[in-house]
């Protein structure tokens, strides 16, 4: 009898065993899924390190493109957003605020504030936008893959510099001597001002070059250059110029001179043409690669990407100003017109 009794005894425990062992495989099942869904669910919180001003349609193209994939800001994101003022403010602390503010990754625009984030930013994923020439400015160690924390859109503002003197050639044919001021600290200046030598080179164009670092040097060499000297102003890409484009516009409005940029942003304040990347696209563009980052992908596994598409802008108000008659096939050919 006690050995029946002490048999069921252990039946009913092993029972007990099997029962308490499936509940805890439940329990840990459960709290798996809602981890999980916590995970999915919980707001992933995106740094951004931008110069703002006329850079300011990145951010939007950046929100919007999340958006579309699903990411809406309040919902699945949030911004925390640094803003320089077009340098005015240090971007390496700039970009340190962000990091102790434990984003997610961090979102930059412009090569110099990508150069701010790697300095601070050790291990974080940095996507990066408008970073001319990643590979040799040492950012990443191929297109291909990056290997380390970074993935991008790079630009080509640079490289397409010949072009953009092609497009003003094309526009205004007369252009046999353009003035090009550079601002020789910026490395973006320099390496523009090779491509548009080599191209003007071809086009039988002569540059006036003149090196500025400050506002005043700038102020001076517009002063300087008489009416009558130059055919046209051609913008060598540069923070310092763009910081004080409106000295520009005004030189070329009063001479009467074409005045060729790489931008929309520049063109809606004066300029008469631009041919490049739209800063808005770029932002969509980069959402995607952020989408990945938030999946778990490292950057390093994200390919380095480049603008998919440039832009012809034109400033129809501005051709009236200095008196040019844009040729009909020209405008055929703009994606944008500004009145």
């Amino acid at each position: 009898m006690d050995y029946k009794n002490r048999r069921w005894q252990r039946r009913g425990n092993m029972k007990q065993s099997k029962s308490f062992k499936l509940l805890l495989s439940i329990a840990l099942t459960l709290m798996l899924v809602c981890s999980s869904w916590a995970q999915s669910t919980a707001l992933r919180r995106i740094g951004v390190l931008t110069p703002g001003g006329d850079f300011g349609p990145v951010l939007e193209g950046l929100r919007e493109g999340l958006a579309q994939l699903g990411y809406v800001e309040g919902k699945q994101v949030s911004f925390i957003v640094e803003d320089t003022k077009m340098e005015a403010l240090d971007p390496v602390k700039a970009a340190m605020r962000l990091i102790a503010a434990k984003p997610d990754l961090l979102v930059t625009v412009a090569t110099s504030h990508a150069a701010a984030a790697k300095q601070v930013a050790e291990s974080i994923p940095v996507v990066f936008t408008v970073l001319t020439d990643p590979v040799q400015s040492g950012f990443v160690a191929s297109y291909v893959s990056s290997k380390n924390n970074f993935t991008g859109v790079s630009n080509s503002v640079a490289p397409m510099s010949g072009k953009r003197l092609e497009v003003l050639k094309e526009m205004v044919p007369g252009i046999k001597r353009g003035l090009a001021v550079v601002a020789v600290k910026e490395t973006i200046a320099q390496k523009s001002f090779q491509f548009l030598a080599e191209s003007a080179s071809k086009l039988g164009i002569q540059l006036v070059r003149r090196d500025v670092t400050t506002k005043e040097e700038l102020e001076k060499i517009l002063l300087d250059t008489p009416k009558g000297s130059v055919d046209a102003i051609i913008h060598v890409p540069a923070i310092l110029l763009r910081n004080h484009i409106n000295l520009l516009v005004e030189k070329a409005k009063k001479d009467r001179l074409p005045f060729g940029v790489h931008t929309e942003e520049l063109v809606k304040k004066g300029a008469l043409v631009s041919y490049g990347e739209d800063n808005r696209l770029t932002g969509i563009q980069a959402a995607r690669l952020v989408v990945k980052v938030l999946k778990g992908v490292p950057p390093s596994d994200i390919p380095i990407e480049t603008p998919e598409q440039p832009i012809l802008v034109v400033n129809r108000t501005t051709a009236k100003t200095i008196g040019l008659r844009i040729p009909r096939e020209f405008l055929e050919h703009a994606d944008r017109i500004v009145d």
